[in-house]
């Protein structure tokens, strides 16, 4: 399809180091979840979703106000949701039924359920009712409303009186407009929509009539707003609200130059415009200027005298658009006549184009901002798509059975007005320095001085809100709830871009400065907890290599400024493996490096560190033999042989199952050789460890901490996939660390098992399919102190720990002990997370062993 994104091919090559591999990779998988850094890029403009009925190649590029693609990411609140079918199908299924009900909510003149100018919250009570007539609500329109009324009931007193009248005046919307509007407000909201492309015929009876609603001019009070600058944001949030606003734009009044209709055209509308004007070029922009550069030679109706009734407004548009093509004239130009000559100039083509494609629908940027910055409150993110909109509504209705917790919305999440600007603001500012790092290739000179600039006006502010975050956690903040409230403040937003300078100076050998905010990074114990390991690491390495160079004692020689460094990098690795919230997955690096120092300043060996304790061991290699299924491949694919060539690396294969016969995978062919060997095992890879998480930390997970579950619908709370779970409940992690440790993992997964399993409660990665002896076997072969540090390993980052698990979980009943199995086919090796978790369970003290599948016969079918 014309204008559709391409995705390139996945590579194949391996990555030896992070500096070679691409800054960031989209993950399509069902649990894959969105990155831990921080709050997410303010991409307000990156929401493309398909229409019910006509989805044209108008907006079929999936690509933002940067050029940058649009990738898939998950709300918090989408997160904590069960496993639902969003699907057009599940929607339609969904409206069928509640279409044969009777609509007792809706007012008179459909708007929904919904009084005009009342706060009656219809939405809620049409879904409990179970009441729903097409075509006067959609579950689109309902779940916009809801998340409006949500925030309306709770956190009204972010919004001045001019933006609640908006509000008020969509409430007096009919359905049908509100419906067009929420579709729009899904897709390429930045863009001009072709009206006759639109669709929507089944939903909407008179789309003229909807689109006359939105397009017509309302008036609003005076705004008390003030506007107010942030440090590092010369990016402008768009136009603010004036006396006179419109939920949608017109074309007829917007577009006025040929750049701008020209711009609306797909590339075959506009060769054939091209052709009519014979006219030639390559590609649109080629296309373009040959267009113009034509009707330059053109005289215009003007200049004998003529004029056309839209003539005025294409001269107000070129008059604060001039041309910067046009040639001078030789004499000395009149005013009026150049006004109108540029008039003609762009009027002829842009009348032609408008009247070929009809006219447009934009939704208005001030309008469309205020309901960003609604869905912002009420997700907790500035990210949402389709999904996030519905997803609450059909858990609702999904009959599921969900654990018993406290819900508490807080409406102090943004305790001011300002507080939530200034966080719109830091989002703005973040992603502005994520498209210099990771979005646009590599980053030039001005780039990094870009960056710089920017933190250099960030860094005042960020000090002053370390303080202010600090007397809130010292004097107001209770039972952990600071924690979660910190990841939408712009603290810690300024944070990461802290963070995100301290590598451009690295890049730039910038060492003493970035070893200054190493260190004010890791004084501060409130934000980004993920990261205090890579920061120890970073310290101690500058302090080992680089400061004794830089240090401004010249009175000392370098041996002496050599050693000293060298045990104040001893004293950060220290500091860094006492550091509670530093993660396990750093200790072997540091524990490596606390060696390396000792030795290089020859400390005696009885005053060493001796970490043999949790030594890294490398896991066993073993080899199985097996039957490989290869399809025959056509003679012009395989260079006149009709044998099967080498593997494509990462490629599936296909095997012959050496127990039970028939075809399998490789990983299930190395099962049935263990089975063989008396071990009992899954191909599971991290869902059995998900299961045995989710049994042993259950009531841990539904504890109440405040502003974590905001809906009754979760299945786990909001901050399980961010580094914030684990610091707001460290006591009971570590009391219930120590149960484990003791061998009390079999009684509490029984305990979970009685109380849940006859209801089949939806938690966060439980699988109820395992069978209980099974589990109860696991568990007691699962040494209770490795138990114990695989699930803190977890526990501290359960959104990112789950890639890389080995795909085969074994245990043997008579040798009472849990193995590990990564499974490797010919041209496969490990990845970085693979090697990670070897790490992690060989340093616990589990047995991990890297099967390597070897073909002993190739049977090729055809």
């Amino acid at each position: 399809m014309f204008g559709q994104l391409i995705k390139h091919p996945q590579s194949t090559g391996f990555y030896d180091s992070s500096h070679t591999r691409p800054s960031k990779r989209p993950r399509f998988d069902k649990d894959a979840i969105k990155s831990n850094d921080g709050p997410p890029p303010s991409r307000f403009r990156n929401r493309v979703v398909p229409d019910s009925e006509d989805d044209d190649d108008d907006d079929g590029d999936i690509e933002d106000g940067t050029g940058m693609s649009a990738v898939a990411a998950r709300t918090d609140l989408e997160s904590a949701m069960p496993p639902i079918m969003i699907d057009a199908q599940a929607i339609e299924k969904y409206e069928a039924f509640k279409a044969s009900q009777n609509d007792d909510t809706t007012d008179g003149n459909g708007n929904g359920g919904r009084a005009t100018g009342s706060r009656v919250n219809s939405v809620d009570g049409r879904l409990k009712d179970r009441n729903w007539v097409r075509g006067k609500s959609s579950i689109y329109v309902d779940a916009f409303n809801l998340a409006l009324d949500t925030v309306l009931d709770e956190e009204s007193h972010l919004f001045d009186a001019a933006e609640r009248d908006v509000f008020e005046q969509w409430w007096a919307l009919d359905y049908e407009a509100q419906y067009l509007y929420v579709r729009l407000f899904l897709r390429k909201t930045a863009a001009w929509h072709r009206v006759k492309k639109l669709g929507y015929h089944s939903d909407i009876s008179c789309l003229d009539t909807a689109i006359r609603g939105l397009q017509r001019a309302r008036n609003l009070p005076e705004s008390s707003a003030v506007e107010e600058h942030y440090p590092g944001d010369t990016d402008s949030p768009g136009p603010r609200l004036g006396s006179v606003f419109t939920f949608a734009d017109r074309s007829e009044d917007e577009i006025n130059t040929l750049e701008e209709a020209s711009s609306l055209l797909k590339l075959d509308e506009l060769k054939a415009l091209a052709k009519d004007a014979r006219v030639k070029g390559k590609n649109k922009r080629e296309l373009v200027k040959a267009l113009r550069r034509n009707s330059q030679k053109q005289v215009g109706l003007g200049f004998v005298g003529l004029k056309r009734a839209d003539t005025e407004s294409s001269i107000r548009s070129s008059a604060s658009h001039p041309d910067a093509d046009t040639p001078e004239p030789e004499s000395e130009p009149n005013p009026v006549e150049e006004k109108v000559s540029e008039a003609n100039r762009d009027a002829h083509f842009t009348r032609k184009i408008l009247s070929e494609t009809g006219p447009y629908i934009r939704l208005s940027l001030a309008p469309l901002k205020l309901f960003e910055r609604v869905h912002l409150i009420f997700y907790r993110s500035s990210e949402w798509t389709e999904k996030s909109l519905t997803t609450i509504i059909l858990a609702k209705i999904s009959r599921r059975n969900f654990p018993d917790f406290i819900v508490s919305r807080s409406a102090n999440i943004f305790s001011s007005r300002s507080s939530l600007l200034e966080f719109e603001a830091s989002l703005r500012v973040q992603f502005r320095i994520d498209s210099i790092l990771e979005f646009n290739g590599k980053p030039t000179e001005e780039g990094f001085q870009t960056i710089l600039a920017v933190f250099e006006e960030v860094y005042p502010r960020w000090r002053a809100l370390l303080r202010e975050e600090q007397e809130k956690e010292d004097t107001v903040y209770g039972s952990g709830e600071g924690t979660y409230l910190r990841r939408l403040s712009p603290a810690w937003v300024y944070t990461r871009i802290v963070h995100k300078t301290t590598s451009v100076l690295a890049k730039q050998k910038g060492y003493k400065r970035e070893y200054e905010l190493l260190s004010e990074l890791l004084a501060q114990r409130l934000f980004h907890h993920s990261r205090r390991g890579a920061w120890y690491q970073r310290k101690a390495l500058l302090e080992e290599h680089y400061m004794a160079l830089l240090a401004s004692n010249e009175m000392k020689d370098a041996e002496w400024q050599n050693k000293k460094w060298k045990k104040i990098a001893l004293q950060t690795c220290e500091e860094g493996l006492q550091d509670t919230l530093v993660h396990i997955i750093y200790h072997y690096d540091l524990q490596k490096r606390i060696k390396k120092l000792e030795k290089a300043l020859r400390i005696s060996k009885r005053a060493q560190h001796d970490f043999t304790h949790v030594r890294l061991a490398a896991p066993a290699e073993v080899t199985f033999e097996g039957i490989r299924i290869e399809k025959a491949q056509p003679l012009s694919q395989c260079n006149g042989s009709p044998h099967p060539g080498p593997t494509k690396r990462g490629a599936k294969t296909v095997w012959i199952d050496p127990r039970e016969g028939g075809d399998c995978s490789v990983e299930e062919m190395c099962l049935s050789h263990y089975r063989t060997q008396g071990w009992k095992g899954y191909h599971s890879e991290g869902g059995l460890l998900r299961t045995l998480f989710a049994y042993l930390f259950f009531d841990i997970l539904f504890t109440y901490v405040p502003n974590v579950f905001q809906t009754p619908f979760q299945t786990c709370p909001l901050d399980l996939h961010t580094d914030a779970f684990f610091p707001s409940r460290i006591s009971e992690i570590n009391h219930r660390l120590i149960e484990i440790s003791n061998g009390e993992g079999a009684a509490i997964l029984r305990r979970i098992w009685d109380g849940h399993h006859e209801r089949r409660t939806c938690v966060v990665g439980l699988d109820w399919s395992f069978e209980l002896t099974d589990l109860l076997e696991i568990t007691r072969c699962f040494k209770g102190e490795a138990l114990a540090t695989v699930c803190k390993v977890v526990a501290q980052e359960y959104g990112q720990r789950f890639g890389g698990v080995p795909d085969l979980f074994l245990w043997h009943e008579e040798k009472v002990e849990v193995m590990f199995a990564e499974v490797k086919s010919e041209n496969d090796r490990l990845s970085d997370t693979q090697r990670l978790w070897i790490h992690v369970l060989s340093g616990a003290g589990v047995r991990v062993e890297l099967c390597h599948a070897v073909a002993k016969e190739v049977r090729v079918v055809l």
